[in-house]
């Protein structure tokens, strides 16, 4: 048996029921059917990105996996930047389907868990502090996902990971997932030393073939070397005033200068840059290029983790699936052959 086919068992994957302690992040907009599935099938979990989507398409894109795999996967949605009654009739959506699982991100919403495990669901919660990985526990979650300062897309987590993951997985009894800069089986290998029952990856699972994001967006993250990522609240457009994104530099970070912070998105001129599906893109809102997207896509936002340099390729989920388990595993033999008496 390669190193490929083995896995390291954990309270995650027992919790998740999958074969490998790998999430794929719920990408709004990247993480369509295509990948959550392929990531499912590969022996990860998979979750689906429906923040704002309509019910339908929710419906359309569960049925979409289940065609592809008949394993677990998740669907990912964000109550604080959802308006009430479409986030009900989202959840309602997902209910309806009989999804497995629910993960949820940024504020911590007790009313939303409480539905998700009232309908059955597993519950995914995604925070960036102790605090909030308690309330999560407290409020029912089954999973916790720590999101360190180094992740990509929204980032809620203020601090690293490499501090705040331990602190974590010392405060809660339910499984923890690392999250923030994780692209290989080094950093799952690191993130099971520190506490973690495993990892969420979004930045390498966005460069992957299944991947729902455009052609141009994969290529400058296979392109970025280190220190090519930005912290910044300058991309908050659609989104509440202080959330901030981690995304690649571009024109629209360059403009800003040492201005990468303070925005209000209520204050900003919407102007056209872009559409996606025929709908307009503004400058420096939080939609990233998609694969329909046209328009000036080098100044959209560019989402990528503070791991960027080390993902070299667009290949498929199933190889980045594998090839993080093999890295994994390897690390975790040469640090063992390295303990002598």
């Amino acid at each position: 048996m390669d190193e490929a086919q083995e896995t390291i068992a954990t309270p995650l994957t027992e919790r998740l029921g999958c074969r490998y302690p790998i999430i794929s992040a719920g990408m709004g907009g990247p993480a369509r059917s295509e990948l959550a599935a392929a990531v499912s099938q590969a022996g990860g979990f998979g979750l689906l990105g429906m923040v704002r989507e309509s019910p339908a398409l929710i419906a359309q894109e569960i049925a979409a996996v289940r065609q592809r795999t008949n394993r677990a996967f998740g669907v990912n949605l964000i109550p604080a930047c959802t308006q009430p009654k479409l986030l009900e009739d989202e959840l309602a959506a997902c209910f309806d389907a009989g999804v497995p699982a629910m993960c949820f991100f940024w504020d911590v919403d007790a009313a939303a868990i409480a539905k998700a495990k009232r309908a059955g669901c597993l519950v995914l919660y995604q925070v960036g502090s102790v605090a909030d990985a308690k309330k999560a526990e407290d409020a029912g979650a089954d999973v916790i996902i720590v999101q360190g300062v180094e992740a990509g897309g929204h980032v809620w987590g203020r601090r690293g990971l490499s501090v705040l993951l331990p602190e974590v997985a010392d405060a809660v009894e339910v499984p923890v997932a690392a999250s923030g800069g994780i692209v290989d089986g080094r950093g799952l290998a690191a993130a099971l030393a520190l506490g973690g029952d495993g990892i969420h990856c979004g930045t390498a699972f966005l460069a992957s073939v299944e991947s729902f994001a455009h052609d141009y967006h994969k290529q400058r993250l296979v392109a970025a070397g280190p220190d090519e990522t930005v912290h910044t609240d300058l991309f908050v457009i659609n989104w509440p005033k202080g959330a901030p994104v981690r995304v690649l530099k571009n024109s629209q970070t360059e403009a800003a200068g040492d201005k990468l912070w303070g925005y209000d998105p209520d204050e900003m001129p919407r102007e056209v840059i872009g559409h996606d599906d025929g709908n307009p893109i503004h400058r420096l809102d939080t939609n990233s290029p998609l694969r329909r997207t046209t328009g000036d896509l080098e100044a959209m936002a560019l989402y990528s983790g503070d791991g960027v340099a080390r993902v070299n390729a667009i290949e498929p989920a199933r190889a980045i699936v594998e090839r993080i388990m093999a890295e994994a595993i390897a690390a975790i033999r040469a640090n063992a052959a390295a303990i002598t008496a």
